[in-house]
């Protein structure tokens, strides 16, 4: 078996990567497979941070388009994030994986709050820490989030976790002519207006030379796979 090619990276998670069939929810048996694939990846001496989002639960975006201000709809997403993290985290124990969430909001009656040195002595403690709450600001999705968490933490690598095994140029369940990239620069993926993160996040990986991996998560043992530089996967980098 080949060593892991990162010692330290954020995986990305959707909250739509939580859901259960109909979309929307949390699914335990789904929640408890990433949760065995997060343990498997750290068992490789791997450190690890996932950032979660909140789209399973509730969507900022969507809420601010029927009435409601965009910054009180995205606080409401970042609630969202917290309640999967602590689910995950709850999950990640289960498998005999020590975790914590760290919140951007201050939440202190239900988890620690995000701060680089508290996060830095989890990691080095063999904690797998779970990022929550996005930066803990309106207007940033947490696929930024994912990039800033990276650089902030000298992690080499965003793993991004898809529902798709790589990026395409077009949603290939929508597009069967959809052609599937095997390597892509930030800038390209920012000229070609690829959706599988938004433009800011390309740009922040841009600025700060970080690569992001690109997989689907609905394989089991996927992140591992990954992390030993295999399976199947679209590489975004400078």
């Amino acid at each position: 078996m080949s060593d892991p090619i990162y010692r330290r990276v954020i995986v990305k998670l959707s909250g739509e990567s939580l859901a259960a069939p109909e979309g929307f929810g949390i699914h335990q048996p789904v929640i408890d497979r990433i949760a065995a694939d997060l343990v498997a990846a750290a068992a490789l001496g791997v450190e690890l941070g996932v950032v979660v989002g909140g789209g399973n639960i509730f969507r900022g975006v969507e809420v601010s388009e029927r009435g409601v201000s965009r910054p009180v709809g995205d606080s409401m997403g970042m609630l969202a994030t917290v309640m999967n993290g602590l689910v995950l985290e709850a999950a990640i124990e289960r498998h005999g994986k020590a975790a914590r969430v760290l919140s951007a909001l201050e939440m202190p009656a239900v988890c620690e709050s995000f701060t680089r040195a508290r996060a830095l002595k989890h990691l080095a403690a063999g904690r797998i820490v779970v990022l929550a709450a996005g930066t803990g600001n309106p207007f940033f999705t947490t696929d930024t989030t994912a990039v800033l968490r990276a650089s902030e933490l000298g992690a080499a690598a965003v793993l991004k976790a898809t529902n798709v095994d790589g990026v395409y140029s077009a949603d290939p369940k929508k597009d069967p002519k959809a052609k599937r990239y095997d390597r892509l620069t930030h800038q390209e993926a920012i000229e070609r207006d690829l959706k599988v993160m938004d433009s800011s996040a390309f740009a922040l990986a841009r600025e700060n030379r970080m690569p992001i991996i690109v997989f689907s998560v609905r394989e089991k043992g996927a992140i591992e796979a990954v992390l030993r530089g295999k399976g199947h996967a679209t590489i975004v980098e400078a």
